[in-house]
């Protein structure tokens, strides 16, 4: 009697359980012959990679249009919109956008540069200043000059009929605008986004095939036997985020290695794209806790799905759902990403599944850290509910065998003897 009292207090704690398991499988998993060949895995989404820069491509051509900000005269700047509009039925898309940033009165000032600083006019890419006779655009080199004729189209037609030489567009350039900084930092955020979805497409699977292969071979019922179940689901859900650490960790190191050794031909693409908004090492260590939290919400999923299949073939059917709505969600989180402030952002940024996706691309596009630390709160705890539940879901059906079989036969038995 006094070894079976002794027993529960020898037992393993949860997170102590969930720790033996986790470095068995880590190790198991590490130093296998498979691990290499799984290193191999991202050669394949390089492909995919290529493919989606392709429809970036479109998704860059959908971003609103750049603005001209107009701070001129009062009087002039209806003549000048009337212009506008008469001018876009002939020429098209030829012809900027205005924005009326002020109506100037008589002798007041405008400080262009202060109009173009980032964040101030997110779509404005120049700012047309002075007068109608004299126009005077402001804003990036290439900008301003691509603007030159159209902006000059538009004062001759404001002015038209006024005696006097065709006005004379004086350029004033600047490092860069509101519009150029928002594009650019809208393609490090889709970069951003899509190695994010890559990796976690790519890795979240190996926690469905060890499950299956342990279900197959019966480990898991020894498992089962000797600790709880919600410490083998935890251990295994944490073991394969390790292993993905690890893989992730190799690829990059290869990749620097590679990039050095090609002289940094190979990292051109990398080192072209624009700054983030709160800077490269906020967004890598953000990216690697979001990546830590897609993980393990996917793969409480996956290792639920496994729970309830009970061959290969199951796994192949069950996961597919889940598969397509990784899918759903990364679209998601790329519209989302061009509708800042919209509906589809804040759903994008309050679904757990797309949660991560939309804040690391926020990350690019605003500064602050406040909203990153309240979101990844907000997915922790989405974590710890998702895992609570499918840890439930795991101890219900992994172990679901012999005794309640005997339960149901021994009911059916008295059932049919108080037929008798």
């Amino acid at each position: 009697m006094s070894v079976i009292g002794t027993r529960p207090a020898n037992r393993l704690s949860l997170l102590a359980a969930a720790f033996v398991i986790a470095r068995r499988d880590f190790q198991a998993v590490l130093f296998s012959r498979s691990f290499f060949f799984f290193l191999l895995g991202p050669l394949f989404p390089l492909l995919i990679a290529g493919l989606a820069g392709g429809v970036g491509e479109k998704m860059n051509a959908s971003v609103r249009q750049p603005q001209l900000g107009v701070a001129l005269p009062a009087t002039e700047v209806d003549a000048l919109i009337g212009a506008q509009h008469a001018l876009s039925v002939q020429l098209g898309d030829a012809v900027p956008q205005l924005l009326v940033l002020k109506r100037l009165g008589a002798q007041e000032a405008f400080d262009p540069r202060a109009a173009l600083t980032p964040g101030v006019h997110a779509d404005v890419a120049a700012v047309l200043t002075g007068t109608l006779q004299r126009p005077v655009l402001t804003g990036t080199r290439g900008q301003i000059e691509q603007w030159r004729g159209p902006v000059g189209l538009l004062a001759a037609a404001a002015i038209q009929g006024v005696p006097g030489p065709p006005p004379t567009v004086v350029l004033q350039g600047t490092v860069s605008s509101g519009a150029s900084d928002r594009k650019g930092q809208m393609l490090t955020a889709q970069a951003a986004q899509t190695l994010l979805f890559l990796l976690t497409m790519l890795l979240a699977g190996m926690v469905l095939s060890n499950l299956v292969e342990e279900k197959g071979n019966k480990v898991i019922e020894i498992l089962a036997a000797a600790i709880p179940m919600d410490a083998v689901f935890l251990g295994k859900l944490f073991a394969m985020l390790g292993v993905s650490f690890v893989g992730i960790a190799v690829w990059g190191s290869t990749a620097g290695l590679f990039t050095l050794a090609t002289g940094g031909a190979a990292g051109g693409q990398i080192a072209a794209l624009p700054t983030p908004a709160i800077g490269w090492p906020a967004l890598f260590a953000l990216g690697v806790i979001y990546f830590a939290m897609a993980y393990l919400l996917i793969g409480s999923v996956f290792l639920a799905i496994g729970s309830l299949a009970a061959t290969v073939r199951e796994v192949q059917t069950l996961s597919m759902p889940a598969t397509m709505m990784q899918l759903v969600v990364f679209f998601l989180a790329s519209y989302a990403m061009t509708q800042p402030g919209g509906r589809a952002e804040t759903f994008a940024v309050i679904f757990p599944f797309s949660s991560p996706y939309a804040m690391l691309a926020r990350a690019a596009q605003q500064p602050g850290l406040g909203q990153h630390v309240l979101a990844i709160g907000w997915q922790a705890l989405c974590v710890m509910v998702m895992v609570r539940a499918g840890s439930r879901m795991f101890r219900k059906r992994v172990m679901k065998s012999g005794p309640s079989g005997v339960k149901r036969k021994g009911l059916f038995a008295r059932l049919r003897r108080r037929r008798a």
